[in-house]
């Protein structure tokens, strides 16, 4: 009962850090949106998506990976057996991608933080690929958790059908970009 329990909490508390992760990019490229804007709407807008950033960072997205974390551990804890698994090493793998991608979201709210209000020194279209990311995490992750043995029986089958998803999603994002231009 207690696994189960711990279960429901840790998919409750991933989808928060995922809905988290995901907005938190997305404010950054608003904030790089802003950068053709007359002087006293981008400051305004960039004052406002900087409050927005680090509330989301501070209140939702941490505390959520934080508890999605340790009910994760507390999982492996009470059925240690997972660590004996080649799929669970794969969702671990990706799970240290979604690490370094943590990391960098929290270096871009610093720099938003330290900038100011000047301009972010990224191009808008590498947010908005960046912003991506999380979700092709999301979806390796979930798809290794259902599939388990499966996803290594058949990996050419799902990496073929990834990467498909990825210049799918990449040609998307240009052609969005193109067309705002």
């Amino acid at each position: 009962m207690l696994y189960n329990i711990l279960k429901a909490f840790h998919i409750i508390f991933m989808v928060s850090y995922f809905a988290g992760i995901f907005y938190l990019v997305r404010l950054f490229v608003y904030y790089k949106d802003t950068d053709e804007f007359e002087v006293g709407k981008k400051e305004i807008l960039r004052e406002q998506y900087l409050f927005m950033a680090r509330r989301l960072w501070n209140i939702i997205t941490v505390p959520a990976g934080v508890i999605m974390l340790v009910t994760g551990l507390s999982l492996i804890y009470l059925n240690f057996g997972l660590m004996k698994t080649p799929w669970f090493h794969l969702k671990l793998t990706f799970l240290i991608g979604l690490a370094f991608y943590h990391y960098w979201c929290w270096k871009k709210v610093l720099q938003m933080k330290n900038l100011k209000g000047d301009i972010l020194p990224i191009k808008n279209i590498k947010l908005r690929q960046a912003n991506e990311i999380a979700t092709f995490i999301l979806f390796l992750v979930v798809f290794t958790v259902i599939l388990k043995s499966w996803v290594l029986e058949y990996w050419w089958q799902l990496i073929t059908g990834f990467f498909v998803l990825v210049v799918a999603i990449m040609l998307t994002v240009k052609l969005v970009n193109k067309a705002k231009k």
